[in-house]
Protein backbone atom coordinates (compact mmCIF):
# COMPACT_ATOMS: atom_id res chain seq x y z
CA UNK A 1 0.00 0.00 0.00
CA UNK A 2 1.00 3.73 -0.57
CA UNK A 3 2.30 6.00 2.60
CA UNK A 4 3.36 9.30 2.36
CA UNK A 5 5.30 10.49 5.50
CA UNK A 6 5.90 13.83 5.82
CA UNK A 7 8.31 13.32 8.74
CA UNK A 8 8.76 17.44 9.48
CA UNK A 9 5.39 19.70 9.19
CA UNK A 10 5.50 22.31 6.96
CA UNK A 11 5.63 25.64 8.75
CA UNK A 12 8.39 24.36 11.77
CA UNK A 13 11.90 25.86 12.59
CA UNK A 14 14.31 23.22 11.09
CA UNK A 15 15.68 24.41 7.65
CA UNK A 16 15.07 21.21 5.79
CA UNK A 17 13.20 17.75 5.89
CA UNK A 18 12.58 14.97 3.61
CA UNK A 19 9.13 13.51 2.47
CA UNK A 20 9.98 9.88 1.80
CA UNK A 21 7.31 8.40 -0.46
CA UNK A 22 6.91 4.72 -1.46
CA UNK A 23 4.41 3.59 -2.97
CA UNK A 24 3.84 -0.10 -4.27
CA UNK A 25 0.30 -0.58 -5.08
CA UNK A 26 -2.24 -1.48 -7.66
CA UNK A 27 -5.10 1.27 -7.87
CA UNK A 28 -7.10 0.30 -5.14
CA UNK A 29 -9.11 3.39 -4.05
CA UNK A 30 -8.52 4.41 -0.55
CA UNK A 31 -10.48 6.77 1.10
CA UNK A 32 -8.83 9.44 3.73
CA UNK A 33 -10.10 8.26 7.17
CA UNK A 34 -10.70 11.81 8.78
CA UNK A 35 -11.16 13.68 5.51
CA UNK A 36 -11.85 17.49 6.54
CA UNK A 37 -13.62 18.22 3.11
CA UNK A 38 -15.13 21.11 3.40
CA UNK A 39 -19.38 21.03 4.11
CA UNK A 40 -19.46 23.58 1.25
CA UNK A 41 -17.72 21.63 -1.40
CA UNK A 42 -19.22 20.08 -4.38
CA UNK A 43 -20.41 16.20 -4.89
CA UNK A 44 -19.28 14.88 -7.72
CA UNK A 45 -17.93 11.26 -8.95
CA UNK A 46 -14.38 11.15 -9.41
CA UNK A 47 -12.47 9.22 -6.89
CA UNK A 48 -11.15 10.25 -3.63
CA UNK A 49 -8.57 12.56 -4.50
CA UNK A 50 -10.93 15.46 -4.25
CA UNK A 51 -11.72 14.67 -0.12
CA UNK A 52 -8.25 14.19 0.63
CA UNK A 53 -7.04 17.16 3.32
CA UNK A 54 -5.09 18.15 5.86
CA UNK A 55 -3.41 14.98 6.65
CA UNK A 56 0.03 14.08 6.32
CA UNK A 57 -0.35 10.06 6.30
CA UNK A 58 -2.87 9.36 3.47
CA UNK A 59 -3.14 6.76 0.20
CA UNK A 60 -3.56 8.98 -2.76
CA UNK A 61 -5.95 7.25 -5.52
CA UNK A 62 -4.51 5.97 -8.85
CA UNK A 63 -7.83 5.76 -10.64
CA UNK A 64 -7.07 1.67 -11.56
CA UNK A 65 -4.01 2.20 -13.28
CA UNK A 66 -1.15 -0.14 -11.79
CA UNK A 67 2.36 1.82 -10.77
CA UNK A 68 4.70 0.71 -8.25
CA UNK A 69 8.06 2.72 -7.21
CA UNK A 70 10.04 4.43 -5.21
CA UNK A 71 10.96 8.24 -4.62
CA UNK A 72 12.36 10.46 -1.74
CA UNK A 73 11.61 14.01 -2.47
CA UNK A 74 14.37 17.10 -0.21
CA UNK A 75 11.63 19.64 0.67
CA UNK A 76 11.93 23.03 2.20
CA UNK A 77 10.20 22.59 5.49
CA UNK A 78 9.95 26.18 6.91
CA UNK A 79 6.88 27.84 6.29
CA UNK A 80 6.57 29.23 2.79
CA UNK A 81 6.90 32.86 2.28
CA UNK A 82 4.46 34.14 0.18
CA UNK A 83 5.86 37.78 0.27
CA UNK A 84 9.69 36.29 -0.90
CA UNK A 85 10.84 37.62 -4.34
CA UNK A 86 8.92 35.91 -6.92
CA UNK A 87 12.65 33.56 -8.41
CA UNK A 88 12.92 32.96 -4.38
CA UNK A 89 8.71 31.75 -4.55
CA UNK A 90 9.56 29.74 -7.46
CA UNK A 91 11.83 27.54 -5.71
CA UNK A 92 10.45 26.69 -2.51
CA UNK A 93 7.09 25.84 -4.74
CA UNK A 94 9.25 23.13 -7.07
CA UNK A 95 10.96 22.04 -4.23
CA UNK A 96 7.86 20.86 -2.79
CA UNK A 97 7.23 18.13 -5.75
CA UNK A 98 3.80 17.95 -7.18
CA UNK A 99 2.95 15.42 -9.61
CA UNK A 100 -1.10 14.90 -10.95
CA UNK A 101 -2.69 13.49 -8.18
CA UNK A 102 -0.21 14.41 -5.92
CA UNK A 103 -0.81 18.18 -5.17
CA UNK A 104 -1.73 17.74 -1.31
CA UNK A 105 1.36 18.44 0.33
CA UNK A 106 1.78 21.89 -1.99
CA UNK A 107 -1.90 22.04 -1.38
CA UNK A 108 -1.66 22.24 2.31
CA UNK A 109 1.61 24.29 2.42
CA UNK A 110 -0.20 27.25 0.69
CA UNK A 111 -3.76 26.87 2.62
CA UNK A 112 -1.39 27.33 5.31
CA UNK A 113 0.73 30.19 4.61
CA UNK A 114 -2.17 31.91 2.90
CA UNK A 115 -3.95 31.07 6.13
CA UNK A 116 -1.63 32.96 8.50
CA UNK A 117 -1.04 35.79 5.85
CA UNK A 118 -4.80 36.36 5.94
CA UNK A 119 -4.69 36.18 9.99
CA UNK A 120 -1.72 38.06 10.38
CA UNK A 121 -3.06 42.02 9.30
CA UNK A 122 0.00 42.90 7.07
CA UNK A 123 -2.50 43.43 3.93
CA UNK A 124 -4.14 46.58 3.42
CA UNK A 125 -6.75 45.15 1.14
CA UNK A 126 -8.11 42.01 2.52
CA UNK A 127 -8.03 38.58 1.24
CA UNK A 128 -10.50 35.65 1.52
CA UNK A 129 -9.66 32.28 0.99
CA UNK A 130 -11.32 28.89 -0.11
CA UNK A 131 -10.28 24.99 -0.14
CA UNK A 132 -12.23 22.82 -2.33
CA UNK A 133 -9.90 19.85 -2.55
CA UNK A 134 -6.68 20.41 -3.80
CA UNK A 135 -8.15 23.89 -5.08
CA UNK A 136 -7.60 26.86 -3.49
CA UNK A 137 -9.65 30.31 -4.34
CA UNK A 138 -8.10 33.67 -3.13
CA UNK A 139 -10.28 36.48 -4.06
CA UNK A 140 -10.75 39.89 -3.26
CA UNK A 141 -13.55 41.74 -2.73
CA UNK A 142 -12.74 45.60 -2.82
CA UNK A 143 -15.74 47.14 -5.09
CA UNK A 144 -13.84 47.62 -8.27
CA UNK A 145 -15.28 47.74 -11.72
CA UNK A 146 -13.41 45.18 -12.71
CA UNK A 147 -12.36 41.70 -11.80
CA UNK A 148 -8.84 39.63 -13.15
CA UNK A 149 -8.82 36.07 -12.81
CA UNK A 150 -5.07 34.80 -12.49
CA UNK A 151 -5.59 31.02 -12.67
CA UNK A 152 -2.39 28.36 -12.47
CA UNK A 153 -2.28 24.96 -12.25
CA UNK A 154 -0.16 23.10 -8.86
CA UNK A 155 0.49 19.65 -10.83
CA UNK A 156 3.30 18.90 -12.95
CA UNK A 157 4.78 16.12 -14.91
CA UNK A 158 6.34 13.03 -13.28
CA UNK A 159 9.38 14.21 -11.82
CA UNK A 160 12.73 13.02 -13.29
CA UNK A 161 15.52 13.78 -10.99
CA UNK A 162 14.58 16.98 -11.39
CA UNK A 163 13.99 17.80 -8.18
CA UNK A 164 15.26 19.67 -6.14
CA UNK A 165 15.23 23.53 -7.61
CA UNK A 166 19.27 24.60 -8.62
CA UNK A 167 20.02 28.11 -10.10
CA UNK A 168 22.05 27.42 -13.30
CA UNK A 169 24.01 28.61 -16.43
CA UNK A 170 21.48 27.83 -19.77
CA UNK A 171 23.09 27.64 -23.20
CA UNK A 172 22.94 31.06 -23.75
CA UNK A 173 24.28 32.51 -20.68
CA UNK A 174 21.65 33.61 -19.05
CA UNK A 175 20.84 32.89 -14.97
CA UNK A 176 18.52 29.87 -15.13
CA UNK A 177 16.52 27.88 -12.15
CA UNK A 178 16.57 24.36 -13.13
CA UNK A 179 13.63 21.75 -11.82
CA UNK A 180 10.32 19.97 -12.18
CA UNK A 181 8.03 22.40 -12.87
CA UNK A 182 10.18 25.55 -13.15
CA UNK A 183 8.36 25.95 -16.80
CA UNK A 184 5.42 24.37 -16.46
CA UNK A 185 4.05 26.57 -14.46
CA UNK A 186 5.07 26.90 -10.53
CA UNK A 187 7.28 29.88 -12.09
CA UNK A 188 3.61 31.27 -13.16
CA UNK A 189 2.36 30.51 -9.78
CA UNK A 190 4.90 32.06 -8.00
CA UNK A 191 4.29 35.50 -10.13
CA UNK A 192 0.42 35.42 -9.22
CA UNK A 193 1.03 35.01 -5.59
CA UNK A 194 3.70 37.25 -5.34
CA UNK A 195 2.34 39.87 -7.19
CA UNK A 196 -1.18 39.76 -5.62
CA UNK A 197 0.59 39.58 -1.93
CA UNK A 198 2.86 42.38 -2.56
CA UNK A 199 -0.05 44.93 -3.85
CA UNK A 200 -2.26 43.48 -1.32
CA UNK A 201 -0.08 44.78 1.27
CA UNK A 202 0.83 47.99 0.37
CA UNK A 203 -3.07 48.70 -0.64
CA UNK A 204 -2.65 49.55 -4.18
CA UNK A 205 -4.66 47.14 -6.15
CA UNK A 206 -6.93 49.10 -9.04
CA UNK A 207 -8.96 45.94 -9.70
CA UNK A 208 -10.49 43.33 -8.08
CA UNK A 209 -8.17 40.08 -8.10
CA UNK A 210 -9.59 36.14 -8.08
CA UNK A 211 -6.47 33.73 -7.80
CA UNK A 212 -7.02 30.21 -8.69
CA UNK A 213 -4.43 27.65 -8.16
CA UNK A 214 -5.96 24.00 -9.27
CA UNK A 215 -5.24 20.10 -9.46
CA UNK A 216 -4.93 17.89 -11.84
CA UNK A 217 -4.24 19.87 -15.32
CA UNK A 218 -1.59 17.25 -16.80
CA UNK A 219 -3.55 14.04 -16.26
CA UNK A 220 -7.34 13.86 -18.59
CA UNK A 221 -9.43 16.38 -18.34
CA UNK A 222 -12.26 14.56 -15.95
CA UNK A 223 -9.85 15.01 -12.92
CA UNK A 224 -9.27 18.88 -14.15
CA UNK A 225 -9.76 21.07 -10.98
CA UNK A 226 -10.39 24.11 -12.67
CA UNK A 227 -13.32 22.03 -15.23
CA UNK A 228 -14.67 20.82 -11.76
CA UNK A 229 -14.94 24.26 -10.82
CA UNK A 230 -16.38 25.61 -13.59
CA UNK A 231 -19.39 22.97 -13.36
CA UNK A 232 -19.73 23.08 -9.86
CA UNK A 233 -18.84 26.64 -9.05
CA UNK A 234 -19.25 28.84 -11.90
CA UNK A 235 -19.25 31.95 -10.18
CA UNK A 236 -16.06 31.86 -8.70
CA UNK A 237 -14.73 31.72 -12.51
CA UNK A 238 -16.71 35.13 -13.40
CA UNK A 239 -14.52 38.52 -14.28
CA UNK A 240 -13.60 40.82 -17.12
CA UNK A 241 -10.58 39.05 -18.21
CA UNK A 242 -8.45 35.91 -17.05
CA UNK A 243 -4.72 35.10 -17.18
CA UNK A 244 -3.43 31.63 -17.31
CA UNK A 245 0.22 31.33 -15.88
CA UNK A 246 1.33 28.93 -18.74
CA UNK A 247 5.02 29.49 -20.32
CA UNK A 248 4.94 31.90 -22.91
CA UNK A 249 8.39 32.94 -23.03
CA UNK A 250 6.92 36.05 -21.09
CA UNK A 251 4.96 37.10 -23.89
CA UNK A 252 1.21 36.89 -24.32
CA UNK A 253 -0.52 34.38 -26.30
CA UNK A 254 -3.86 34.52 -27.17
CA UNK A 255 -6.60 32.58 -27.33
CA UNK A 256 -6.10 29.02 -27.85
CA UNK A 257 -6.10 26.18 -30.82
CA UNK A 258 -8.89 23.54 -30.10
CA UNK A 259 -8.04 19.77 -30.43
CA UNK A 260 -10.07 16.52 -31.52
CA UNK A 261 -8.38 13.30 -31.70
CA UNK A 262 -10.10 10.23 -32.89
CA UNK A 263 -9.21 6.57 -32.87
CA UNK A 264 -9.59 4.70 -36.20
CA UNK A 265 -9.79 1.17 -36.46
CA UNK A 266 -9.89 -0.82 -39.71
CA UNK A 267 -11.18 -4.57 -39.30
CA UNK A 268 -9.78 -7.64 -41.08
CA UNK A 269 -9.64 -11.43 -40.64
CA UNK A 270 -6.53 -12.74 -39.51
CA UNK A 271 -4.74 -15.74 -41.52
CA UNK A 272 -1.19 -16.91 -42.11
CA UNK A 273 0.75 -15.11 -44.33
CA UNK A 274 1.33 -18.11 -46.13
CA UNK A 275 -1.99 -18.39 -46.76
CA UNK A 276 -3.09 -14.68 -47.13
CA UNK A 277 -5.94 -14.91 -49.39
CA UNK A 278 -7.99 -16.46 -46.35
CA UNK A 279 -7.45 -13.19 -44.56
CA UNK A 280 -8.36 -9.94 -44.91
CA UNK A 281 -5.22 -7.46 -44.16
CA UNK A 282 -6.77 -4.31 -42.01
CA UNK A 283 -3.46 -2.67 -42.02
CA UNK A 284 -3.98 -2.53 -45.70
CA UNK A 285 -7.40 -0.64 -45.48
CA UNK A 286 -6.09 1.66 -42.85
CA UNK A 287 -3.24 2.72 -45.21
CA UNK A 288 -5.98 4.51 -47.10
CA UNK A 289 -7.09 6.76 -44.51
CA UNK A 290 -3.46 7.70 -43.60
CA UNK A 291 -3.06 8.61 -47.07
CA UNK A 292 -5.69 10.95 -46.42
CA UNK A 293 -4.34 12.65 -43.62
CA UNK A 294 -0.35 12.78 -45.38
CA UNK A 295 -2.44 15.08 -48.12
CA UNK A 296 -3.58 17.59 -46.15
CA UNK A 297 -2.86 20.82 -46.48
CA UNK A 298 -3.69 22.96 -43.27
CA UNK A 299 -4.97 26.07 -43.48
CA UNK A 300 -3.15 29.15 -41.30
CA UNK A 301 -5.47 31.98 -40.47
CA UNK A 302 -5.50 35.21 -38.68
CA UNK A 303 -7.61 36.55 -35.57
CA UNK A 304 -7.16 39.55 -33.90
CA UNK A 305 -3.86 39.77 -35.21
CA UNK A 306 -2.84 36.58 -34.11
CA UNK A 307 -2.07 33.49 -36.71
CA UNK A 308 -3.58 30.19 -36.10
CA UNK A 309 -1.76 27.19 -37.72
CA UNK A 310 -3.89 24.57 -38.14
CA UNK A 311 -2.76 20.84 -38.18
CA UNK A 312 -3.73 17.14 -39.17
CA UNK A 313 -1.34 14.48 -38.10
CA UNK A 314 -1.45 10.58 -37.40
CA UNK A 315 0.30 10.17 -33.69
CA UNK A 316 0.00 7.12 -33.23
CA UNK A 317 0.17 3.55 -35.37
CA UNK A 318 -0.24 0.24 -34.47
CA UNK A 319 -1.02 -3.11 -36.27
CA UNK A 320 0.09 -6.48 -36.24
CA UNK A 321 0.16 -10.18 -34.83
CA UNK A 322 3.41 -11.53 -36.03
CA UNK A 323 5.60 -11.61 -37.91
CA UNK A 324 4.00 -14.14 -40.27
CA UNK A 325 0.34 -13.04 -39.72
CA UNK A 326 -1.91 -10.96 -41.68
CA UNK A 327 -3.35 -8.61 -38.98
CA UNK A 328 -7.18 -8.95 -38.48
CA UNK A 329 -7.50 -5.28 -37.04
CA UNK A 330 -4.54 -1.76 -36.95
CA UNK A 331 -5.60 1.63 -35.64
CA UNK A 332 -4.59 4.70 -35.16
CA UNK A 333 -4.80 8.15 -33.42
CA UNK A 334 -5.19 11.38 -35.43
CA UNK A 335 -5.01 14.55 -34.05
CA UNK A 336 -6.92 17.89 -35.75
CA UNK A 337 -5.58 21.04 -33.63
CA UNK A 338 -7.91 23.72 -34.82
CA UNK A 339 -8.34 27.61 -34.93
CA UNK A 340 -10.63 28.85 -32.71
CA UNK A 341 -12.82 30.47 -35.05
CA UNK A 342 -14.24 26.68 -35.53
CA UNK A 343 -16.75 25.08 -33.17
CA UNK A 344 -15.87 21.32 -31.82
CA UNK A 345 -19.20 20.63 -33.78
CA UNK A 346 -17.30 22.22 -37.26
CA UNK A 347 -13.94 20.96 -37.07
CA UNK A 348 -15.24 17.37 -36.04
CA UNK A 349 -17.70 17.84 -39.93
CA UNK A 350 -14.43 18.87 -41.39
CA UNK A 351 -12.08 16.61 -40.57
CA UNK A 352 -14.70 13.49 -41.43
CA UNK A 353 -15.08 14.81 -44.54
CA UNK A 354 -10.96 14.95 -44.86
CA UNK A 355 -10.88 11.11 -43.74
CA UNK A 356 -13.78 10.37 -46.01
CA UNK A 357 -15.85 8.94 -42.83
CA UNK A 358 -19.37 9.07 -41.83
CA UNK A 359 -21.09 9.89 -38.44
CA UNK A 360 -22.21 6.33 -39.47
CA UNK A 361 -19.13 4.69 -38.80
CA UNK A 362 -18.51 6.04 -35.15
CA UNK A 363 -18.82 3.15 -32.22
CA UNK A 364 -18.84 3.34 -28.49
CA UNK A 365 -15.19 3.38 -26.61
CA UNK A 366 -15.89 0.10 -25.08
CA UNK A 367 -17.55 -1.58 -27.55
CA UNK A 368 -15.82 -4.68 -29.78
CA UNK A 369 -17.68 -5.42 -32.45
CA UNK A 370 -17.94 -8.15 -34.66
CA UNK A 371 -17.43 -6.34 -38.41
CA UNK A 372 -17.07 -7.67 -41.77
CA UNK A 373 -14.27 -7.29 -43.51
CA UNK A 374 -12.85 -3.54 -44.10
CA UNK A 375 -15.46 -1.99 -42.23
CA UNK A 376 -12.93 1.08 -40.54
CA UNK A 377 -15.13 3.01 -37.37
CA UNK A 378 -13.84 5.60 -35.33
CA UNK A 379 -13.64 6.96 -31.75
CA UNK A 380 -13.83 10.46 -30.37
CA UNK A 381 -11.19 10.02 -27.92
CA UNK A 382 -10.65 13.67 -27.15
CA UNK A 383 -12.61 16.83 -28.32
CA UNK A 384 -11.61 20.19 -26.69
CA UNK A 385 -12.84 23.94 -27.91
CA UNK A 386 -10.58 26.51 -28.78
CA UNK A 387 -10.64 30.30 -27.28
CA UNK A 388 -10.78 33.13 -29.47
CA UNK A 389 -8.15 35.47 -28.44
CA UNK A 390 -10.56 38.49 -27.30
CA UNK A 391 -7.91 41.35 -27.13
CA UNK A 392 -10.43 43.24 -28.70
CA UNK A 393 -12.10 43.39 -25.37
CA UNK A 394 -11.27 46.55 -23.08
CA UNK A 395 -9.39 44.31 -19.79
CA UNK A 396 -7.15 42.37 -22.43
CA UNK A 397 -6.55 45.18 -24.32
CA UNK A 398 -4.75 46.83 -21.71
CA UNK A 399 -2.60 43.78 -20.72
CA UNK A 400 -1.64 43.90 -23.74
CA UNK A 401 -0.53 47.42 -23.53
CA UNK A 402 1.22 46.63 -20.35
CA UNK A 403 3.82 44.27 -22.51
CA UNK A 404 4.36 47.18 -24.76
CA UNK A 405 4.56 44.05 -27.28
CA UNK A 406 2.94 42.35 -30.26
CA UNK A 407 0.98 39.07 -28.94
CA UNK A 408 1.04 35.83 -30.55
CA UNK A 409 -1.43 32.62 -31.09
CA UNK A 410 -0.86 29.69 -28.68
CA UNK A 411 -0.68 27.03 -30.56
CA UNK A 412 -1.56 24.06 -27.80
CA UNK A 413 -4.74 23.93 -26.09
CA UNK A 414 -4.91 25.28 -22.99
CA UNK A 415 -7.30 26.06 -19.60
CA UNK A 416 -8.15 28.74 -21.31
CA UNK A 417 -10.87 27.93 -23.58
CA UNK A 418 -12.85 27.35 -19.78
CA UNK A 419 -13.01 30.55 -19.39
CA UNK A 420 -14.01 31.45 -23.28
CA UNK A 421 -16.50 28.98 -23.08
CA UNK A 422 -18.07 31.30 -20.03
CA UNK A 423 -17.62 34.24 -22.77
CA UNK A 424 -14.62 35.66 -20.35
CA UNK A 425 -11.55 36.92 -22.11
CA UNK A 426 -8.82 34.97 -21.76
CA UNK A 427 -4.71 34.87 -22.30
CA UNK A 428 -1.87 33.07 -21.22
CA UNK A 429 0.88 34.74 -19.82
CA UNK A 430 3.63 33.45 -18.09
CA UNK A 431 7.71 32.99 -17.46
CA UNK A 432 9.65 29.92 -19.35
CA UNK A 433 10.07 28.91 -22.76
CA UNK A 434 7.95 26.25 -23.50
CA UNK A 435 10.34 24.13 -25.30
CA UNK A 436 11.37 23.06 -22.09
CA UNK A 437 7.87 21.73 -20.27
CA UNK A 438 8.08 18.54 -19.13
CA UNK A 439 11.37 17.77 -19.71
CA UNK A 440 14.56 16.11 -17.99
CA UNK A 441 16.17 19.39 -17.73
CA UNK A 442 13.58 21.91 -17.49
CA UNK A 443 14.73 25.64 -16.57
CA UNK A 444 13.55 28.73 -16.66
CA UNK A 445 15.30 32.64 -17.19
CA UNK A 446 15.36 34.04 -14.12
CA UNK A 447 14.93 37.36 -16.40
CA UNK A 448 11.37 36.21 -17.34
CA UNK A 449 10.28 35.39 -13.90
CA UNK A 450 11.30 39.00 -12.76
CA UNK A 451 9.41 40.94 -16.15
CA UNK A 452 6.22 38.63 -16.13
CA UNK A 453 6.22 39.98 -12.60
CA UNK A 454 6.69 43.38 -12.98
CA UNK A 455 4.37 43.64 -16.29
CA UNK A 456 1.22 41.97 -14.09
CA UNK A 457 2.11 44.94 -10.82
CA UNK A 458 2.02 47.55 -13.36
CA UNK A 459 -1.18 46.00 -14.81
CA UNK A 460 -3.40 45.10 -11.73
CA UNK A 461 -2.67 48.23 -9.78
CA UNK A 462 -3.19 50.24 -12.86
CA UNK A 463 0.16 51.79 -13.38
CA UNK A 464 0.21 50.88 -16.82
CA UNK A 465 -2.56 52.46 -17.76
CA UNK A 466 -1.47 55.48 -16.14
CA UNK A 467 1.84 55.31 -17.98
CA UNK A 468 -0.15 54.78 -20.99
Amino acid sequence: MFSLLLQHRVGCEQSNSVIVVVFPHVGKHQRCSYSAQPANAPPHSDPPVHELRKTRQYEPPYYGQQHASTITWKVKSTLLDLFADPITLTRQLVDIASPSHEEQALCDALEEALTATIASGALQQPLTMERIANNLIVRTDLGFDQRVILAGHLDTVPVADNVPSAFITDDQGQQALFGCGTVDMKSGDAVFLHTLLQACRAGTLAVDVTLILYEAEEVAERFNGLKHLAETRPELLQGDVAILGEPTAATIEAGCQGSIRLKITAHGTRAHSARSWMGHNAMHDLAAVISRVARYTARNIVIDGCEYREGLNVTWCESGVATNTIPDQAWMFVNFRFAPDRSVEQALTHLLEVLELSPEQRVAPDAAPQLPDGTITYVIDDACAGALPGLDQSAAAELVAATGETPRAKYGWTDVSRFAALGIPAVNFGPGDPSFAHKRDEQCPLWMITRVSEVLHDYLTGNSVTNA
